[in-house]
């Protein structure tokens, strides 16, 4: 059963303070909380506030604040697929679409945790599925839906990491970073020989390993693929 409000419910309304109330204003209104506060201000009772109007409102354009948590997701992916057309290479393509879930995740680190897991069954994600990219590499439907499958899970996986560690307090950002640098670089080499044979590189565990996880996905997507 679908979870959408009917569009007859969703007039554009006008709140107490004049602003014309919308789906898309109360999105934008989440996000704002969300960012400044974390997940736990997605509440009806804070963002009636925030947009001046009873909450009772918003119920007209979503049934609650899971059907809330759907559209924002779908938002963030419509705000990072904006304006990407993919190209005759569907390697470039799919790594151009991973680069681009990164970064609408760390766009809205706190919101990211929400939307990392959840189908939406959105306008946005539905344009944003690329089984097609695979399809035009010569896989077959069945194969081309679970590869793609695995490729977006492992996308969104590695994204939603990145945006927790970006949505820490600085100084526990801080102090990961000094752990590689400090506490990895006094270890005992005959205790920790694998370590310590690469301790100048230890350091650059702090770095996101977003790019190099999704370059080796699609290296093998590649060398499976029936046309080269």
């Amino acid at each position: 059963m679908s979870t959408r409000v009917p569009q007859e419910r969703r007039r554009r309304r006008p709140t107490r303070s004049g602003v014309l109330l919308s789906e898309d204003l109360i999105v934008e209104t989440a996000l704002r909380l969300i960012g400044e506060h974390g997940p736990e201000a997605l509440s009806v009772r804070r963002l009636g506030a925030a947009l001046g109007c009873d909450p009772s409102a918003l119920y007209r354009y979503f049934h609650g604040t899971d059907d809330l948590v759907l559209a924002i997701a779908d938002r963030i992916i419509g705000d990072a697929m904006a304006g990407f057309v993919p190209g005759a290479d569907w390697v470039a393509s799919l790594r151009e679409m991973a680069l681009r879930v990164r970064a609408g995740y760390l766009a809205h680190p706190r919101a990211a945790a929400m939307a990392a897991h959840r189908v939406t069954g959105r306008k946005s994600e539905i344009q944003a599925v690329g089984i097609g990219l695979l399809l035009s590499a010569g896989f077959e439907p069945a194969a081309a839906a679970r590869l793609y499958l695995a490729f977006i899970d492992t996308v969104l996986s590695h994204a939603a990491t990145d945006a927790a560690f970006q949505a820490l307090p600085l100084q526990q950002r801080q102090a990961d970073h000094r752990a590689w640098r400090n506490v990895y670089q006094d270890l005992d080499p005959v205790v920790y020989p694998a370590l310590t044979a690469v301790r100048p590189a230890l350091p650059g565990m702090a770095d996101s390993s977003f790019e190099e996880a999704v370059d080796l996905l699609l290296e093998a997507l590649a060398a499976r693929a029936p046309t080269r």
